[in-house]
């Protein structure tokens, strides 16, 4: 169908993005290929080194899955943090991520952790990286045709995560989010890190400059510090109603230095 309509057709999938662009005539779709009734789309589980989720998986079942946080907690803590319960039961990660709105949650997610997403159509299958999957405000790197069908993020023993927003108020879209990923070798330095930041940019952006502060440094106060400084200054917040420029990058630096402290403090707990 995706192929028979072109750019006249739209995916529904929990319709919690799409409905309002409609209702407010930003959208108008010739055509509405609704894939409510398209089996195989929604699980989780573990496949091999990755954490396997299906594009048509709810939020809400995101959010109350044991695997997700135990196997990726900064998605579980993201998913709980999205919306209302209501919006949560209705809508999907894959509709989250291919809306690509630079204040969404998850898309910040699946750039710290490396995640990649299998686009599909009728010419076969692809795996995008995250860091590539994000073109631009509500722009991404799906061709013509092609539908998210499954969310693949690396897992396994040292990886340590954690997600945090800021908000005015619950459900709200986030002033700040920052998803933050830390891998722990066997000496306890970190081997790896990844910074995904929400509502600062144009698009979800990843904090490459911060992560490669942290790699080879032990996890501690003072290489947080630098790298949540850097995060900051790498940001690219506009004012508006939510807070000016100035505000949202101090809250970067705030909020990505939380998160990573989050992260490890994770590992305490398990």
């Amino acid at each position: 169908m995706a192929a028979r309509f072109g750019p006249e057709g739209k995916f529904l999938a929990g319709g919690q993005s799409l409905i309002p662009l409609m209702k407010l005539r930003i959208a108008s779709p010739q055509h509405i290929i609704d894939l409510g009734r398209v089996s195989g789309l929604s699980y989780i589980r573990v496949d091999g080194e990755s954490l396997a989720l299906g594009t048509m998986t709810k939020l809400a079942e995101v959010a109350s899955s044991g695997l997700v946080a135990k196997e990726c907690p900064a998605l579980s803590q993201c998913a709980a943090q999205i919306a209302d319960p209501l919006v949560r039961n209705m809508s999907t990660i894959g509709g989250n991520i291919t809306h690509a709105d630079p204040s969404n949650d998850i898309p910040a997610v699946m750039v710290a952790t490396g995640a990649e997403l299998v686009a599909t159509s009728s010419r076969g299958r692809r795996r995008i990286p995250a860091s590539d999957f994000f073109v631009d405000t509500f722009t991404t790197a799906l061709k013509e045709g092609e539908l998210l069908t499954e969310v693949r993020i690396p897992v396994g023993v040292g990886k340590l995560s954690a997600y945090l927003k800021l908000e005015r108020q619950a459900g709200d879209f986030g002033i700040v989010g920052v998803a933050a990923v830390v891998e722990l070798g066997t000496d306890g330095s970190c081997t790896g890190c990844g910074i995904g930041l929400s509502g600062v940019g144009p698009k979800v952006l990843k904090a490459k400059r911060a992560e490669g502060l942290l790699v080879g440094q032990r996890p501690e106060e003072e290489a947080f510090e630098r790298a949540s400084q850097a995060a900051a200054e790498d940001s690219q917040p506009v004012g508006d109603l939510r807070g000016s420029a100035a505000y949202k990058r101090q809250m970067v630096k705030v909020m990505t230095l939380r998160a990573l402290r989050a992260a490890i403090k994770g590992r305490e707990g398990a």
